[in-house]
């Protein structure tokens, strides 16, 4: 007699409980035999305990339907070395993915091992697409590709939310996981200046962020409603829903998260003409990042940290009349970018043009603005970076209608606007 250490490693896997192991035995006897189980907590007590080392057939048709593997594998030991196996009630295993379409993008979501109970580790194996994707989205940007991926992504995991059993803490993970990648789809949009579809990715990850019950991922959704919103030019909206974003629990363990809330607090505010409002919410967004310890986060908010705070505060300072400060923050920015984030980088060299141009250095501005398509050769480019480099169009010919330098512009402007 001694602890079964296996069953207690399995169940710590699947972060289950002993009455919720209960509930999940009882169920399955109950769908074997049609007739309801009789497993109580003083059951699982004697079988953590050692004190049952070889279950009753119907016990272990259940152990087995909830963690898929055999009585041995869960530290039992079957009486006699020669004694034949009763025979084993049929049980049926649940296959939860198939490897799913990849959309282009070479990603897939990874297949968990087939079996009837999800539990911790096939949490982290579904996650771990998400790394892929968001980097295939800092190197390139949003693209159809990358959301029919995402939303291939959080199928799959819905889908093992609905057919397999699991404890209420990894039925929320999972809830996390699928808001996570339905969240990936609607940046992809926004990115691609696909409004409308965004606003309804949005509205499901609201929906799947409150059932998983995961601050971090309400803070991403209403983080890519006040983008959404600016894209829109609601900018009231934006700044409500960049207050919602401040307001998620997130912010208050993470100053990194409250740093990002802060500055998309400031945009807002500076797109409505509050000067006072958005330099107080930059400033609480620089106080706030220098707070931050090197913590495990999730893979999205990589992006985030001094360099997007430079490239914020371009923004900030050019809505507010200010490009020299604007152009010093891009220039900023630009050097601290890494090199992978090459969307980022091409619209912060956007957001520098704009600053050049409008301190009427034209040449200049040119210049930086003809760069944003050498970045993004080789891959397309994104709705909100062809959106910038339209705005600097429109304020370049607004300037200088008749130059040589505007002229040379709209030629390569015609001809790289043209590629996909």
């Amino acid at each position: 007699m001694g602890d079964n250490v296996a069953l207690r490693a399995r169940m710590a896997d699947l972060d289950l409980k002993q009455a919720e192991l209960v509930r999940l035995m009882n169920d399955e006897i109950q769908r074997l035999t049609g007739k309801l189980g009789t497993v109580s907590e003083r059951t699982i007590h004697n079988l953590l305990a050692g004190v049952t080392r070889w279950p009753q057939s119907k016990t272990r048709a259940a152990l087995t339907a909830v963690f898929g593997c055999t009585a041995e594998e869960l530290g039992f030991t079957p009486p006699g070395a020669n004694r034949p196996e009763p025979p084993e009630v049929p049980v049926r295993r649940r296959t939860f993915l198939t490897s799913g379409p990849t959309a282009a993008a070479a990603v897939a979501v990874p297949l968990l091992v087939s079996r009837a109970t999800v539990g911790a580790s096939d949490v982290h194996r579904l996650r771990a697409g998400l790394e892929t994707l968001d980097a295939l989205d800092d190197h390139q940007g949003g693209h159809a590709a990358l959301e029919r991926a995402a939303l291939a992504g959080a199928r799959q995991v819905l889908d093992v939310q609905q057919k397999g059993s699991a404890s209420e803490r990894v039925r929320r993970r999972l809830f996390g996981v699928a808001a996570d990648y339905t969240a990936v789809a609607a940046w992809s949009c926004i990115d691609a200046h696909e409004l409308d579809r965004a606003q309804q990715h949005l509205d499901h990850c609201m929906t799947l962020a409150g059932l998983a019950q995961d601050p971090t991922a309400q803070f991403r959704v209403w983080n890519s409603i006040a983008m959404l919103a600016h894209q829109r030019h609601r900018h009231g909206e934006a700044v409500a829903a960049a207050h919602a974003a401040q307001a998620t629990g997130i912010t208050r363990r993470d100053p990194l998260f409250a740093s990002l809330g802060h500055a998309r607090t400031a945009v807002g505010h500076a797109n409505r003409g509050d000067r006072q409002a958005a330099l107080r919410s930059i400033g609480n967004a620089a106080e706030a990042l220098t707070k931050t310890q090197a913590t495990l986060r999730p893979s999205w908010v990589a992006f985030y940290g001094p360099a997007e705070l430079h490239a914020l505060t371009a923004i900030v300072r050019d809505r507010l009349g200010d490009p020299e400060g604007a152009e010093g923050a891009s220039h900023r920015a630009l050097a601290e970018i890494p090199q992978q984030f090459r969307r980022n980088r091409a619209l912060a060299m956007a957001r520098l043009a704009l600053a050049q141009l409008h301190q009427r250095d034209v040449d200049q501005a040119t210049a930086s603005a003809s760069s944003v398509f050498d970045l993004m050769a080789g891959a397309p480019i994104p709705g909100r970076l062809r959106t910038r480099l339209g705005d600097f169009q429109r304020d370049l010919f607004t300037l200088a209608p008749n130059s040589a330098t505007a002229r040379e512009w709209a030629d390569r402007f015609r001809s790289e606007w043209s590629r996909p």
